[in-house]
């Protein structure tokens, strides 16, 4: 077990972490981008654990390419594992992932300061809600959403924008992806996680910096 200098600031404030999950293009990036940059919390991108095309262990779906929408496309161990030594010992170094590539292409390193909320978001961030409460990591897991067609209007864009797959695909995949987002936010839901606007968590958890508690 790390020791208290390690992970807090001296007056009990202990470095947890802050889980952002809920439908694919509902805001969660942004969102992490916006509270890092206001508030200088660090941001794990919990998509860059997803596993490389070369892994036997990598699910694919009818279209042909790997299913990012398949748990089993993700190593939540590893995610689990930078968690913890980036609460414990504040730094870590973390993969990045180009999901155009289905690969991994580099790697960097984050750090945290003893009164940092450390930021993890992503599709399957619901799932590591229940080991890190267990660990005594977690200090509060949120399902970002908003109107859907929004979103997959959103994702769509985004998704173009980074070439991920070729048009069609995208097509393909955000139609399937707008039928499933009310199964998504329910399993987040019954992970433990509390369904909220990007605009109302913004304020929400900027407010911590103030009361130093979540709700």
């Amino acid at each position: 077990m790390a020791s208290e200098d390690a992970t807090s600031d001296g007056n009990g404030h202990r470095r947890r972490v802050i889980l952002l999950t809920g439908p694919s293009g509902a805001g969660k990036s942004r969102l992490s981008a916006r509270l890092s940059a206001a508030h200088g919390w660090p941001v794990v991108r919990l998509d860059d654990f997803y596993r490389e095309a070369h892994d036997p262990r990598l699910p694919r779906s009818p279209l042909g390419i790997p299913d990012w929408d398949h748990v089993d496309s993700w190593d939540a161990e590893s995610a689990v594992d930078a968690l913890r030594r980036l609460v414990d010992g504040g730094q870590v170094e973390v993969p990045i992932y180009d999901i155009g590539a289905s690969a991994v292409t580099g790697r960097h390193r984050l750090e945290a300061q003893p009164s940092d909320y450390i930021l993890a978001e992503g599709l399957f961030a619901g799932r590591l809600i229940e080991p890190l409460a267990q660990e005594g990591l977690l200090a509060d897991a949120l399902c970002v959403r908003q109107n859907r067609s929004l979103t997959a209007a959103r994702r769509f864009v985004r998704d173009l924008s980074e070439r991920r797959k070729a048009p069609h695909i995208l097509l393909r995949r955000g139609l399937a992806l707008w039928r499933d987002e009310p199964r998504v936010v329910a399993e987040a839901q019954a992970h433990g996680a509390r369904c909220i606007h990007p605009r109302e968590a913004e304020a929400e958890l900027g407010a911590l910096l103030r009361t130093g508690v979540t709700s």
